[in-house]
C-alpha cells in the first residue's frame, strides 16, 4: 500500500481545476460499483493556503487522492 499523501504536500498546489475534475470523474467511475456515490462532489471555490478543496465536506485534494489510491487497489468488476 502506498503512503498517504499529506494535505500540506507542496505538490498539491500544482493541481488545476480541470485535473481535479478528472480525478473526481475517476472517483465516480471506480466508486460506483462499490456503492460509493457522491452526486454533489465538485471542485470547491474556496482554497486554503493556495490548495484547492473538494466539496464533500471541503476536503483537501489529498483526501481525494488517498481515496483514489485505495479504490485503484480494488480489482474492477
Amino acid at each position: 500500500m502506498n503512503t498517504p499523501i499529506d494535505p500540506h504536500d507542496p505538490y498539491l498546489r500544482t493541481y488545476t481545476e480541470p485535473e481535479v475534475t478528472a480525478l473526481l470523474l475517476e472517483l465516480h467511475e471506480r466508486g460506483a460499483p462499490l456503492g460509493l456515490r457522491w452526486g454533489s462532489v465538485a471542485v470547491s471555490d474556496p482554497t486554503i493556503d493556495g490548495r484547492l478543496l473538494v466539496n464533500f465536506g471541503d476536503a483537501p485534494v489529498s483526501t481525494l487522492l488517498n481515496l483514489l489510491t485505495l479504490l485503484r487497489e480494488v480489482p474492477r468488476r
